[in-house]
């Protein structure tokens, strides 16, 4: 493997001696490397080489358009700033012909320059951390504001339309296709039972009520980059997601990953809570980035929380009910704690619903 790993990347190198080779990260999706190279002058570069996963992505070229398209114009925005570009911002490494991704026995792989000295964590450590990734999230949103959205593909269509993915839930149910249904029927219960609130974004949508906008699409708080030393956060990564889409999903699962007490499969469910600290700590940071919303996105902010935290669970049992055919697993029984952990966040904030709306209230400008 480490031949044909090499083979790989000698497209994206820029001179000097490949050193090391090794598995990088806890991503649920892509295969994630990260390769050191000793340049010729003994400066050390580390960068990180990712196989798409195409069963995932079926556009690989168009994502990485979009990557691209995106990735440099926050670049000129960061430069323009006099921010620290290396940090501040995910960079594509291309090839020796300029290309964005090397295609090899069929599959395509993809380079970064690795951000040195800064790092993601799977939790939050306090409200000073998510305070922080709130900044970073608002920055993002700040900086994109003015980028026409409409310029980039759909490469995962209807990725946060909630209102499709549960039809498609429905549809899983009835199929039942490896006979799962009958031992989670309360856990099936308990997003069938919501389905109106699926379709509330789409509706502010098709009224021309909600503006289109360059979204992350996969904001959980272990793509936000943190600096070692400064514990600032310093960039988004994983922008696979990236395209045109509602800010509000961004938003949403932000909370949803990082307002929480557990790990998004964290077995017992008494360790699992939404921490409204946290909730008001992410809501300070993100509006201490200015004006970059309108007045409905503010509004509908906790209802995205809930609704993108909602959407996870559902997809997390949908999958578990084909099979586990989406998500990575490391046990049977991996995608239905994940869903189970999900329903519990959902409930506590049906709960302090009002809280969150009050909180947002009190930080908006």
């Amino acid at each position: 493997m480490r031949d044909s790993l090499e083979k790989i990347f000698l497209p994206f190198l820029e001179g000097g001696e490949i050193t090391e080779i090794t598995r990088y990260g806890k991503g649920h999706i892509n295969d994630t490397y990260r390769v050191s190279v000793r340049m010729e002058n003994g400066e050390e570069k580390r960068f990180i080489l990712q196989r798409i996963n195409r069963s995932i992505f079926k556009d690989p070229v168009a994502l990485m358009d979009n990557i691209v398209k995106v990735t440099e114009y926050l670049k000129e925005c960061v430069e323009k700033a006099g921010g620290d570009v290396d940090k501040e911002v995910l960079q594509v490494q291309h090839t020796k012909e300029g290309a964005h991704h090397v295609l090899y026995e069929r599959e395509f792989y993809r380079c970064y320059r690795f951000i040195e000295g800064a790092r993601s964590y799977e939790i939050v450590g306090g409200p000073e951390d998510f305070f922080k990734s709130g900044q970073a999230l608002g920055k993002f949103q700040k900086l994109l504001g003015e980028f026409d959205g409409q310029t980039l593909h759909e490469t995962i269509k209807d990725f946060h339309n909630t209102e499709k993915r549960f039809l498609d839930f429905q549809h899983t149910v009835r199929e039942n296709p490896v006979n799962r249904a009958a031992a989670c029927a309360e856990e099936i219960e308990f997003f069938l039972e919501r389905e109106k609130d699926t379709k509330i974004i789409n509706g502010l949508l098709r009224e021309g009520s909600l503006p289109v906008r360059v979204t992350h699409n996969d904001t959980k708080y272990n793509n936000v980059m943190i600096d070692d030393e400064t514990r600032e956060a310093v960039c988004l990564v994983d922008l696979d997601t990236v395209m045109p889409g509602v800010s509000l999903y961004d938003f949403g699962d932000a909370i949803r990953s990082g307002a929480t007490t557990a790990l998004e499969d964290e077995k017992d469910l008494s360790k699992v809570h939404f921490d409204l600290s946290l909730f008001e700590a992410y809501v300070r940071g993100y509006f201490s980035q200015g004006e970059f919303l309108t007045d409905l996105e503010i509004e509908y902010l906790p209802f995205a929380a809930k609704i993108m935290t909602y959407e996870c669970g559902m997809r997390f049992l949908k999958d578990y009910l084909e099979g586990d055919t989406y998500y990575k697993i490391s046990y049977p029984e991996h995608n239905l704690h994940r869903a189970r952990n999900q329903m519990k966040l959902v409930s506590d904030m049906e709960r302090e619903y009002q809280q969150m709306i009050e909180i947002i209230r009190k930080y908006r400008k």
